[in-house]
């Protein structure tokens, strides 16, 4: 019954810091550009008011463009809430699999993308493509990052890695370093954040995920909205429990370990918002045709660690 309680936990918790972490993002954002920003609390209020207002559907939609928002957010919520966040080897730990993470992400992508093309739109179509352009080049960096961590836990359950990385044998190695920036990359690219994309702005030429669900609203405008809060979360979650562990309760640990571990985690978000924040303040947005160099360096940062893995692996 307990871990039960501690599962459905991370799975409310990470639904309901979501929009926290984006709020946090926008105000340090809004401080470091000297403007008082909006409240913290102001990505709850917009999803209130979206929930509450009518759903618009445009006359060309087929009826996977109503059912699309609902299969984005499920398939979302279930990959963050996967993660292990504040503690390892919960009630459904042993499906906590990077690779079924990435499969779920790329699920999600898959049907917004389709959602984007399905009215007709030119915008619409213009965000789809670009978003199956950065995805070609994602997805694979993504993967030679699992193979890069799978080489070093022997394991693809994230529980397994965060076990691995508490321990003092570990240390610090280059490949990790290597990991860790090529993650960021994917993480920046994944989430339409500055230097690929700036969520701030609705620029025609410019905009990927916001020419995807032009015609959204209502209801169904929130679900995609808070899908987009959980993916942000999902990977900050996944550096935090693979490159930052530390607070996290390993195992069978008691009441008071988890609960001390649900406040470290909470404390990393914090700190990567602020450092998210900054981060996009001091940096400019790249040409949309610099990013498949962008996504192409994470690649090679992946690939390269995990041959330096096998190679030291096999020379021993």
């Amino acid at each position: 019954m307990i871990d039960l309680v501690f599962q459905l936990l991370q799975m409310t918790l990470v639904i309901a810091l979501a929009p926290g972490l984006t709020g946090l993002t926008r105000k340090v954002k809004a401080r470091w550009t000297r403007r008082r920003g909006p409240p913290l609390l102001q990505p709850y209020f917009d999803l209130a008011r979206l929930v509450r207002k009518e759903a618009i559907v445009a006359h060309s939609a087929t009826s996977y463009f109503r059912f699309a928002p609902y299969l984005i957010f499920a398939s979302t919520w279930v990959a963050a809430a996967l993660v292990p966040t504040f503690a390892t080897g919960l009630l459904f730990s042993w499906s906590a699999d990077l690779i079924a993470i990435v499969a779920l992400l790329g699920f999600a992508r898959f049907a917004l993308t389709l959602a984007g093309m399905d009215v007709g739109t030119s915008f619409g179509g213009l965000g789809s493509s670009r978003e199956a352009m950065f995805a070609t080049l994602a997805e694979p960096a993504m993967m030679a990052i699992v193979f890069c961590l799978a080489l070093l836990a022997g394991s693809t359950q994230l529980s397994t890695i965060a076990e691995v990385m508490t321990a003092h044998h570990v240390g610090l190695r280059v490949t990790l370093a290597m990991a860790l920036v090529a993650l960021v990359m994917v993480a920046l690219a994944e989430n339409g954040r500055v230097p690929i994309d700036n969520p701030a702005t609705h620029l025609e030429l410019t905009m990927v995920h916001e020419a995807m669900i032009l015609e959204y609203s209502g209801r169904h405008l929130a679900l995609i909205e808070l899908a987009a809060m959980l993916k942000l979360l999902l990977y900050v979650s996944l550096i935090a429990c693979v490159f930052v562990p530390w607070g996290v309760a390993i195992g069978d640990a008691s009441v008071s370990a988890r609960l001390i571990g649900a406040g470290a985690y909470a404390g990393k978000l914090a700190v990567a918002a602020v450092a998210l924040g900054t981060f996009e303040t001091s940096i400019a947005k790249m040409r949309v045709f610099r990013v498949p160099d962008f996504l192409g360096a994470a690649l090679m940062l992946g690939l390269l660690g995990a041959l330096l893995l096998f190679v030291s692996r096999s020379l021993r």
